[in-house]
């Protein structure tokens, strides 16, 4: 829905994913900002529409955060929603997975869904792409793509990390010759196992490898899941410590932001597995439903299909499916390279924003997700992380 254009906004909220969509809340709900005087930009037809796809693609069945991490204001709030849901359906389905009580994905979908609609966000979606920010003493201009120009007193910076899969470079190789390759998190992909060929390869041994490479292995077709590393179990993205104090205390007393890089890098769980899909994962292993190779990958073009060497060993398939994450480079693109030239505004050696306490780029600009990581630390990126990019900057949206 495109929601109409106003003279002069209160905020602008580039990104309607778990980010765009949260913030907008916390603007509305907590730091009482009128509905009408904010607006969320997105290319998709409706919020949250990147997130439904990934979630989809992978055959997810449970988040992997816990029950309280979620979009509403309330922390109890998806918790008591699933007391509706069980008082209308009875125990028709499990909404809870243990340890941490996790919701269904079909759960957190319908709750995400209730607080859209509760809030009326989609009236605020202007369905569109930014394509210039301009910074003035008393405005920011936001040039849109086929609406016009908006002008607001802030704009918040919500774009995550979906918009740049990673394409190894023998797959980018290999699809230049014609070879059915996908990457599970093209915006455009749709995961359709029925479609698929015989022979499979998934590449990636972390979440959304091993949920695919489970999805498509349904007893029709050949399917081999090929990672860098073995197997890798952990509970959560990092450690529960980063959520508060814990290790907060210590990452924020780092002045060195080249130190804190290095601290999320060394604290978030790349490639890894929660321990029910890795029991899982292992059990369609023994099965053979699945099969398991480690190392790295080369692949030459055969004709329709492709041959992959992995070490000493050759593979035959027909198509490709990547799960090989995101590209850690800074999101926005050419958006926010333009922004950063035109007003000069300070990146750390990585290259992403260095912003205060409030995560406030500008006095006009803050950041969240991705953008956020070096103030936030290994959770910015995650639900819990839109949680607490909120706590820092509705103080400050309360006073303007």
């Amino acid at each position: 829905m495109n929601a109409p254009l106003s003279d002069l906004l209160d905020w602008v909220i580039i990104g309607g994913g778990i980010h765009g969509v949260h913030l907008a809340v916390q603007l509305i709900g907590e730091a009482g900002v009128a509905p009408e005087r904010l607006r969320i930009i997105d290319p998709g037809p409706t919020l949250l529409r990147s997130w439904k796809r990934c979630s989809a693609n992978t055959g997810m069945r449970y988040l992997r955060s816990p029950a309280v991490h979620h979009l509403d204001l309330d922390p109890w709030s998806l918790l008591r929603y699933a007391e509706t849901v069980e008082q209308r359906e009875g125990e028709a389905r499990p909404l809870f997975a243990p340890p941490y009580s996790r919701p269904s994905v079909e759960l957190f979908a319908e709750h995400c869904a209730d607080v859209v609609s509760r809030y009326d966000l989609e009236a605020l979606h202007i369905q569109d792409t930014a394509s210039e920010i301009t910074l003035s003493c008393d405005r920011v201009s936001v040039a849109l793509g086929e609406s016009g120009t908006l002008s607001a007193r802030h704009v918040l910076l919500a774009m995550g990390a979906a918009a740049q899969p990673r394409w190894p470079a023998w797959a980018s190789t290999l699809m230049a010759h014609g070879m059915h390759i996908y990457h599970i998190f093209d915006p455009g992909f749709r995961l359709a196992p029925e479609t698929w060929p015989g022979r499979v390869a998934v590449i990636g041994g972390g979440i959304s490898g091993a949920q695919a490479a489970m999805r498509l292995a349904d007893g029709k077709r050949e399917v081999h899941l090929i990672a860098r590393h073995a197997l890798r179990k952990h509970q959560f993205d990092s450690d529960s410590g980063w959520v508060g104090p814990k290790n907060m205390r210590g990452f924020t007393t780092i002045r060195s932001l080249k130190k804190r890089r290095a601290m999320i890098r060394a604290a978030r769980n790349v490639g890894s597995l929660p321990p029910d899909v890795y029991r899982e994962l292992r059990a369609s292993m023994q099965r053979d439903a699945i099969q398991w190779h480690q190392g790295e990958v080369t692949a030459s073009s055969m004709g329709s299909g492709a041959m992959l060497q992995i070490g000493s060993e050759r593979l035959y398939v027909d198509a490709i499916l990547l799960a090989t994450g995101f590209e850690d480079h800074r999101p926005g693109g050419a958006l926010v390279d333009r922004m950063i030239e035109s007003h000069d505004l300070p990146c750390a050696s990585c290259g992403f924003p260095v912003v205060d306490n409030h995560l406030r780029w500008h006095p006009r600009v803050f950041v969240t997700g991705p953008l956020a990581d070096l103030e936030l630390g290994p959770v910015s990126r995650n639900i819990i992380g839109a949680r607490r990019a909120a706590e820092r900057i509705v103080p400050v949206a309360q006073r303007a």
